[in-house]
């Protein structure tokens, strides 16, 4: 889009055929609508309630079905997934903290952490002293 209104501006010549392109370009579908029943209210193309009862909604995982011909999976109970899923949103600790604490007690998993934070901080450090010299 932004290389076909590129070529389109280029053609024009006069300011007055412009502000004639200006005023015929509008925003998307709806903006320029008066909206019935002010701020807040519903308007006629809004979307009703949604239909689906409150078992379907308390059993599958609505929205997470990526294929034409398939429907949405189902919750299953908490025992069927696996034991790392439960760990995705724990705290991990940053490089701060893990330069205080000693080195030989770290455990196996922040020692990785550690190594690859400080790798990754000194080779910002290097790339900074690169740029200013």
């Amino acid at each position: 889009m932004a290389i076909s209104s590129a070529g389109l501006l280029r053609k024009i010549i006069t300011t007055k055929e412009a502000t004639a392109l200006v005023v015929i370009r509008g925003f998307a579908a709806g903006g320029a609508k008066a909206k019935k029943g002010g701020k807040g209210g519903s308007t006629a193309d809004s979307p009703s309630v949604s239909a689906l009862s409150k078992e379907i909604k308390s059993s599958t995982v609505i929205g997470a079905n990526i294929f034409k011909d398939s429907s949405d999976p189902k919750i299953l109970s908490d025992s069927e997934y696996p034991e790392w899923l439960w760990h995705l949103l724990d705290k991990r600790p940053p490089l701060s903290e893990l330069r205080r604490k000693s080195i030989e007690t770290l455990p196996y998993e922040d020692l990785k952490r550690f190594v690859k934070l400080d790798n990754r901080s000194r080779i910002k450090d290097n790339n900074t002293l690169k740029v200013k010299s």
